[in-house]
């Protein structure tokens, strides 16, 4: 029986990043998309509460199942698993391919991630693939080499349901790729830089950019793996609770 396989993202439906994801998901299974209609960069795990989502058809993907999505990322995903594919079996999600790193804390806001980590909470094996090239017209050349290998992978594990990783590709070539590295997430930040402007009726207006800081580069991190020309993957959960500072406050509840 053939897989069936739910493609989404956070760039928007129209991106190269999907589409390469698409090229390669299809040659593993029944390839279903919903997407959204424009790009959703850094919405995270938000989703629609105030307005209606709408859905409708895309038939730019020959032979694939697809819709666009006027919501987030997340809708997407919900809107797939609740709504338009209700009754049938979704063995896998992919997410992207992301144009940009979602490496270290960058998974708390991309939203290539959390429609991932969406589809995992109702226990669907999930994997966000993301490319260190911020490009349009970036080359997925790479990327799709190991795509394909960890969606394989991910098909055959027999293990528990609902397991996310969080894979980063290198911009590079696959013969300068070394290899796939098991990793943790990579301790870093952004350096935000917010530049003032001003509207033609005189109002202020700010727009965030920012750099990248890599905080401590330990060798078993996402970030010192792909500064080595490997692809990371980090396994990711739900459970945000910061264990070791429960037992340090344990002595909050002697009242």
């Amino acid at each position: 029986m053939s897989k069936k396989i739910l493609v989404t993202n956070d760039d928007g439906i129209d991106s190269k990043g999907i589409a390469s994801l698409i090229e390669v998901a299809k040659t593993f299974g029944d390839v279903v998309v919903v997407a959204p209609d424009k790009p959703q960069s850094g919405q995270g795990h938000a989703i629609t509460l105030v307005e209606p989502i709408r859905v409708e058809a895309y038939t730019h993907f020959n032979n694939v199942t697809a819709y666009k999505c006027s919501g987030t990322p997340v809708d997407c995903v919900k809107m797939a698993k609740s709504v338009l594919f209700k009754n049938e079996k979704i063995d896998l999600c992919v997410s992207g391919i992301n144009h940009g790193s979602n490496a270290s804390l960058n998974i708390i806001y991309s939203g290539t991630m959390s429609a991932a980590m969406e589809a995992s909470l109702y226990k669907i094996n999930s994997i966000g693939f993301s490319l260190l090239d911020y490009a349009s017209d970036a080359n997925f050349k790479a990327s799709q080499h190991y795509a394909a290998i960890l969606i394989k992978k991910m098909l055959a594990y027999e293990g528990n349901a609902g397991k996310l990783l969080n894979v980063n590709i290198p911009k590079l070539t696959t013969e300068e790729i070394k290899g796939i590295k098991m990793c943790k997430q990579g301790k870093g930040g952004w350096l935000e830089q917010f530049q003032k402007g001003e509207d033609p009726r005189g109002g202020a207006y700010y727009w965030m950019g920012g750099t990248f800081e890599n905080h401590h580069s330990h060798p078993e991190s996402d970030l010192w793996a792909l500064e080595h020309s490997y692809v990371s993957v980090v396994p990711c959960q739900h459970d945000l609770t910061d264990y070791l500072t429960l037992k340090e406050l344990n002595h909050f509840e002697n009242i």
